[in-house]
């Protein structure tokens, strides 16, 4: 088995390392049956996905619901089951109930939930040094088993909340929807600078010293993509409508069609930059995975604004320092290169669409020399413009005009 031997089925920095330490000290073990399971454990974590629907907004929490339907089947003896997993409002309190009514251990056979926060490319940071913790609990005794099991996190000073299912339950979802708020926000401003000729980058940093706003999330560009904010977006706006109060949330549908609206505008941007229609033309795309740091390809923009040039009949080529294997899978039409020359070859314009560390290490000079116009459309407007642009590049942003300072991303 993959995890046994201590290898990790996906990128994640620090995560490989860490899994082979606990595989070798004896400690970490996996197995397939879930009976084995039941019998070992006290407390049972459920970190299951719950994508979402093919048919609707909402998220499929079938994966979650046959787990703990599984362990509630053989907890014989006293146990916790926590759920991690993202899941309507609601979710936990029915399977409670019906987690006591079929466990022989009956109700003492607990639920609680504990969302995770975790972001990918940060995730064994968030792990090991959370800024909060949220216990949703029905019992004491369930919150004195989480207090144990977080022990050397809370002695460290991580902030705890103990609170009801529903509670924790959205904690997590709305989390994520008010950071995709955020994120559209900025993009929308963006736009106006656009028009303007403001400079959103600027904005955002007048805007972040405000300390009720702060500058996370205020990275105007791309928008985001990932397997959690577009999902728990609309997950979170269907569960509302479910209740009868969508109309409180419908302000998410938009959100959600800004960010989607900013592939669009990466592509205008594009024809705007080479002066007329892609078709024929050489783009060369820096970035695959839906942010640094991982090889996550769902719902990627990076893959998005590639396909949609592609479809537009020009000739595209990708990089990504990780995310390709994935990347191929998923759009396996576009053609992939094993470095940034090779993909900047005879390039009539670059997109600059993850930010990537590595790509702030170009030497805009050097890459001048391989391409066949020096063109950029920084996307995440990340780069240091004034530096390409002393190289002979000209230079797009989105919502920034003129040269630009290196940028500091803070869509984490």
């Amino acid at each position: 088995m993959l995890l046994s031997s201590g290898e990790a089925p996906f990128f994640e920095p620090e995560l490989q390392p860490m899994l082979r330490r606990g595989a070798a000290s004896g400690r970490l073990r996996f197995a397939t049956s879930i009976e084995q399971a039941a019998d070992f454990g006290q407390v049972h974590f459920v970190c299951v996905g719950t994508p979402q629907m093919g048919d609707s907004l909402a998220a499929d929490t079938s994966g979650v619901e046959a787990v703990i339907r599984a362990l509630g089947l053989y907890a014989r003896t006293p146990c916790l089951v926590v759920g991690k997993s993202t899941v309507p409002v609601g979710t936990a309190s029915r399977l409670a109930a019906e987690l006591a009514a079929i466990s022989p251990a009956g109700e003492e056979a607990g639920l609680a939930w504990n969302p995770e926060f975790l972001r990918e490319g940060l995730a064994v940071q968030d792990t090991l040094r959370p800024d909060r913790l949220v216990f949703g609990v029905s019992s004491r005794g369930a919150l004195e088993v989480l207090k144990d099991v977080y022990a050397p996190l809370i002695d460290a000073g991580t902030p705890y909340i103990s609170t009801d299912l529903a509670t924790a339950e959205l904690a997590k979802v709305s989390a994520n929807a008010f950071l995709a708020t955020k994120i559209s926000f900025i993009n929308g401003i963006a736009d106006v600078c656009d028009a303007v000729g403001a400079d959103v980058v600027t904005l955002a940093q007048a805007l972040g010293y405000d300390s009720r706003i702060g500058d996370r999330g205020l990275a105007a560009g791309l928008g985001f993509g990932g397997g959690c904010l577009p999902k728990d977006l609309r997950a979170l706006l269907a569960r509302a409508q479910e209740l009868g109060v969508g109309e409180s949330l419908a302000f998410l549908q938009h959100i959600d069609a800004i960010n989607g609206g900013r592939r669009e505008r990466a592509v205008r941007a594009a024809e705007e930059l080479v002066g007329g229609p892609l078709a024929g033309r050489d783009v060369a795309v820096l970035g695959a995975a839906f942010k640094p740091h991982t090889d996550d390809v769902r719902e990627s923009p990076a893959l998005a604004v590639a396909a949609a040039m592609r479809q537009q009949g020009a000739r595209v080529r990708v990089h990504d320092p990780e995310a390709i294997a994935n990347a191929r899978a998923a759009f396996p039409d576009l053609d992939y290169a094993a470095d940034v020359w090779d993909a900047c070859t005879d390039a009539d314009v670059v997109l600059h669409l993850t930010e990537w560390p590595e790509y702030r290490e170009i030497d805009p000079a050097v890459l001048c020399t391989v391409v066949r116009q020096p063109r950029l459309l920084d996307a995440r407007n990340a780069l240091a413009h004034d530096k390409w642009e002393a190289a002979g590049w000209t230079v797009r942003g989105l919502g920034v005009h003129g040269p630009m300072s290196p940028g500091v991303s803070v869509f984490e």
